[in-house]
């Protein structure tokens, strides 16, 4: 008589890598559904059993809170913006720059912006203003009973949101020293110091991508403002300064 094969199990996972593997197939999810995916469906999406989240998550709020925490990190983008070649002109660097800074701060947009509409989640203190993260799920397709329920502050039950996000200051610090480092090779060309410079630069890129800008600048057009101000020299009065003299 032939034996049927065993079957084999899948590596054990760490408890860390297998929370990254479950946020890494909910962040899509949230982007679509918002608070409102199951934990079903994250199950179905990292190939696991749905009782397998909760051994590493306490319920789907500190699911969605995981979530938003990962979005936060500014690992990725120090690491693209410190792969950023110095010896281009500097125009050119500011650039690769912004387009980096701004997915960044896009990719916070959309999961924040998709745990926003129910409020169930408070929203951290973000680069962009998205209004309060937050949702509730719905229960269905299976979902543990532990996908619902709020207190009475409106939050998710079991106290809301656990776990440290990380805050505004935080997030902001190490892309900021990335950018003064593209802004080093021309020190002795820079009105001010590169720090200085790259706090503004963070700050002009936060502001431009600002939901609520009725017309918002291109990466060109927010790069040539930041390097040669809002005057044309072209249509300056021959001899203007284009600054205000002091008396």
């Amino acid at each position: 008589m032939t034996e049927t094969p065993s079957r084999r199990r899948a590596p054990a996972m760490e408890p860390d890598q297998r929370r990254a593997m479950i946020v890494a197939a909910a962040l899509p999810l949230v982007v679509e559904y918002g608070a409102a995916v199951t934990t079903a469906k994250i199950a179905r999406a990292a190939g696991i059993g749905e009782g397998t989240i909760f051994r590493v998550f306490e319920d789907k709020d500190a699911v969605l809170a995981a979530c938003m925490a990962e979005v936060l990190r500014p690992d990725d983008t120090v690491t693209h913006l410190e792969a950023i070649a110095r010896d281009q002109p500097l125009a050119a660097r500011l650039t690769e720059a912004a387009e980096v800074m701004r997915g960044h701060m896009d990719r916070i947009g959309d999961v924040a912006g998709a745990l926003a509409s129910v409020g169930r989640l408070r929203r951290p203190d973000l680069p962009r203003t998205h209004g309060d993260a937050g949702g509730s799920g719905d229960g269905t397709d299976g979902s543990d009973s532990r996908n619902s329920g709020t207190g009475d502050d409106g939050r998710a039950g079991h106290g809301g949101t656990r776990g440290p996000l990380p805050d505004r200051e935080a997030g902001l610090a190490a892309p900021r020293a990335a950018l003064a480092a593209l802004f080093a090779p021309d020190r002795d060309a820079l009105r001010l110091p590169p720090e200085r410079l790259a706090d503004t630069f963070q700050m002009l890129l936060m502001a431009s991508g600002r939901p609520s800008a009725p017309e918002p600048l291109t990466t060109g057009e927010l790069v040539d403002l930041f390097l040669h101000g809002a005057l044309d020299p072209a249509k300056q009065h021959p001899g203007s300064t284009g600054t205000p003299q002091a008396r």
